[in-house]
């Protein structure tokens, strides 16, 4: 059976690039200033923010984190914290048990096999408790510049689809529709200026169209009228 293009990872229609260029254009207008929501002053403060982040608003790890990194700023100090401690200072940010058990066991292995400093290659972060692609993408395209993917978050994936520049609900695969269809040097920023898009205007319920930067290029996927 032969391989359809999607599957063997072709590029994108020349269509389909044209849509996603206008996308990023009226993003970039609209956005020209987006960038991480979430407050940290190290790679490895974004890092152990962004695992944190999971099924968590941006704001209430900001809150959880300022706490945390007061004590336990640096991934040495986080290394040898008592994990009730740690269970403790992240508790309101959800599933706090395994999540302190994560950021701990990662800081360990950032002391133990990295000196201390978050590596900046794909493959060594996804190895790190509690690091998945996203969080990985996360910190590689806001701490150090390098464009290894789209992150792709809850906002970006519903304004990608209703866009219609993915039809995938599946992260990983809206992920590589992105990847095909947006310039790499875009692939950081569009993220941050989708999500802040997503707060902003085109919310999950309610999405304000009228006014919005997007009316005359947005086929409306999945909105009801």
């Amino acid at each position: 059976m032969a391989k359809t293009a999607k599957t063997i990872g072709e590029t994108a229609s020349k269509d389909e690039k044209l849509h996603a260029a206008k996308v990023v254009r009226r993003l970039k207008k609209g956005y020209p200033n987006a960038e991480c929501a979430l407050n940290y002053e190290t790679p490895f403060q974004l890092l152990i923010a962004t695992i944190l982040s999971a099924q968590c608003t941006d704001e209430r790890v900001n809150i959880v984190t300022a706490g945390l990194f007061a004590r336990y700023p640096t991934p040495e100090k986080l290394a040898v914290a008592p994990i009730k401690s740690i269970e403790k200072l992240v508790q309101s940010a959800g599933f706090y048990r395994n999540k302190a058990k994560n950021i701990k066991a990662c800081s360990q292995a950032l002391v133990r096999d990295h000196g201390g400093e978050v590596p900046q290659d794909l493959p060594s972060l996804v190895a790190l408790a509690g690091v998945g692609r996203k969080t990985a993408n996360v910190v590689l395209g806001t701490a150090f510049g390098i464009a290894s993917g789209v992150v792709v978050d809850t906002h970006v994936g519903r304004i990608s689809r209703r866009l219609g520049i993915t039809t995938e609900t599946d992260a990983v695969k809206a992920e590589k529709d992105l990847m095909r269809r947006l310039p790499k040097k875009e692939w950081v920023l569009y993220s941050h200026r989708m999500i802040h898009h997503g707060r902003q205007v085109c919310k999950a319920r309610k999405p304000i169209c009228d006014g919005c930067l997007m009316d005359d290029i947005c086929p409306r996927m999945g909105v009801d009228l």
